[in-house]
């Protein structure tokens, strides 16, 4: 069996409001997407985020560096292609845009494997459960409204859909003004939810993010993410060890020599392996199976189509970050049309049943949005 044709595009999907988080805007959100086709007459999707402007760079990457490597191999051999692609990327990569554009490429491999074994990701991979715990995520930096009123109404929303454990944006204004937005969420959603705060790096100065912890700490913090930048690895574990919640971290760590090096520091309690990010599928394993050893709660960051598959598969997957497309926050959903788009219910997702990842795109969407 070989792989005989790669094919990539990039889309730019536009949210419908001015939007922020502590250190950007976001105005618009960017995805590669990489299809593999094998002579078996199969074809496995793969996909990776590339911000708001690094669509183009990515996929030059794949047809540029990575197809060469991929085309004419067993797709059965997804190690030692993710070897040769990383291999090959070294001098250009490591990190960033170059390990998304092979996590994208390793995506389609194990879509194409899925399809070929008629079987969904996460019973190929060892299935541990058939559905999955989700978070409702949101509270970003909405310029044009109120952000009182705007927690309380995108908390509120999501406590009517039945979710039980949620997440909001800090680091954005002031300790005082994000304690107040604090405030309201846990007020929303009330005493017994659990709440998370992510701070997306907002907090430079270690004694400035245990600041901010100790006076989010009185509303019942689940776990305070990012606080600092995730290369400042002295930083963090000064201020996981400092802060009164768990610290969470790794959205943007790359590989499982980056998540060892998290582990060893003690710089946070729960990671955050993102797939399209990380490397792919088959690295995320890797790292999935190091934070078991150390006995480490993993909660994937984004991308709930693919994570909702691999958080089913291990034993040690906390939850899954959920976008309700209707937030207008992670918009990748937009590709794809309603019947076929995660069902959750209750802040529960069951794992789609389809072969493979089991995401199933619009072309005409696709068409539509497409900028590469």
């Amino acid at each position: 069996m070989q792989i005989t044709n790669l094919r990539t595009a990039t889309v730019a999907i536009p949210v419908k409001r001015p939007t922020a988080i502590s250190t950007r805007n976001l105005a618009v959100r960017e995805f590669v997407l990489v299809w593999l086709e094998s002579d078996a007459g199969v074809e496995g999707l793969g996909y990776t985020y590339a911000g708001t402007n690094g669509g183009r760079v990515v996929q030059t990457c794949v047809d540029t560096v990575l197809g060469r490597i991929v085309i004419g191999q067993d797709p059965r051999y997804t190690e030692r292609i993710w070897e040769q692609m990383f291999k090959e990327s070294l001098l250009i990569g490591r990190r960033g845009g170059t390990l998304r554009a092979i996590a994208a490429v390793d995506l389609a491999l194990w879509d194409l494997l899925g399809k070929l074994h008629d079987e969904p990701l996460y019973r190929l991979l060892g299935a541990y459960r058939d559905q999955v715990p989700a978070y409702a995520s949101g509270g970003y930096y909405r310029p044009d409204l109120d952000p009182l009123e705007e927690i309380a109404g995108e908390m509120g929303r999501y406590v009517e859909r039945g979710f039980v454990d949620f997440k909001i944006k800090v680091g954005g204004r002031s300790i005082a003004e994000d304690r107040e937005r604090v405030r309201v969420a846990r007020e929303t959603i009330g005493p017994r939810a659990r709440l998370a705060l992510d701070a997306n790096n907002a907090y430079n100065d270690v004694a400035l993010a245990v600041r901010a912890a100790e006076a989010f700490a009185p509303y019942d913090i689940w776990w305070f993410e990012e606080p600092t930048y995730p290369d400042s690895l002295p930083n963090s574990t000064r201020i996981a060890q400092s802060v009164p919640m768990p610290v969470a971290t790794g959205e943007i760590e790359a590989t499982r020599w980056g998540f060892r090096d998290i582990i060893a520091a003690e710089a946070a309690q729960i990671l955050q392996p993102d797939a399209v990010v990380l490397g792919g599928i088959t690295e995320w394993l890797k790292v999935a199976h190091l934070a078991a050893a150390h006995d480490f709660p993993i909660a994937p960051h984004w991308n709930a189509n693919v994570h909702a598959h691999l958080v089913a598969a291990v034993p040690n997957g906390l939850t899954v970050e959920y976008f309700h497309l209707d937030e207008d926050i992670y918009n990748f959903e937009r590709l794809i049309d309603p019947e076929n788009r995660l069902q959750v219910k209750d802040g529960v997702i069951a794992v789609p049943q389809r072969a493979g990842i089991g995401v199933v795109l619009n072309d005409r969407l696709v068409e539509q949005f497409r900028i590469g």
